[in-house]
């Protein structure tokens, strides 16, 4: 039954990045030109939103639909890997056209060429698992 509710979850937020044009090449194109301030604006709305979200589940002790207590682990301050993850990650948007998210949205709407991006993708994330061990952390 969890399932379909991820399921309904992921199609609806789907339907929302599809119509916001978050999922649309030519508005991740203006924002790395930064000729708009479209995908700006979604982006920095999405992170005041997870702020206040936070600080809510921070001060309320709000529990998860499941009733499990929601944990917050500190990050350490090593900044340097998460800059360079951070520059890797923001290439891979600049090729692609499209993050992770959007990817499947783009698939699902019909926009096949995005298939060798997130086959690439996901070859990457496999990769990853293989070589976590040997990886700094």
């Amino acid at each position: 039954m969890r399932v379909l509710g991820y399921l309904f979850v992921g199609i609806f937020f789907g339907i929302v990045l599809f119509k916001s044009e978050a999922a649309s090449w030519f508005r991740i194109y203006e924002m790395f030109q930064f000729d708009a301030f479209h995908m700006y604006g979604i982006i920095g709305s999405a992170l005041v939103l997870g702020i206040v979200q936070i600080q809510l589940i921070k001060r309320f002790n709000i529990k998860s639909f499941y009733g499990e207590k929601i944990v917050f682990i500190p990050k350490d301050r090593g900044y340097a890997r998460y800059i360079l993850g951070g520059i890797l990650f923001g290439l891979g948007w600049a090729l692609a056209g499209a993050c992770p998210g959007p990817m499947f949205v783009l698939a699902g709407a019909g926009y096949f060429p995005i298939l060798i991006a997130l086959g690439a993708a996901i070859l990457g994330t496999y990769c990853y698992g293989i070589l976590r061990s040997r990886l700094p952390h």
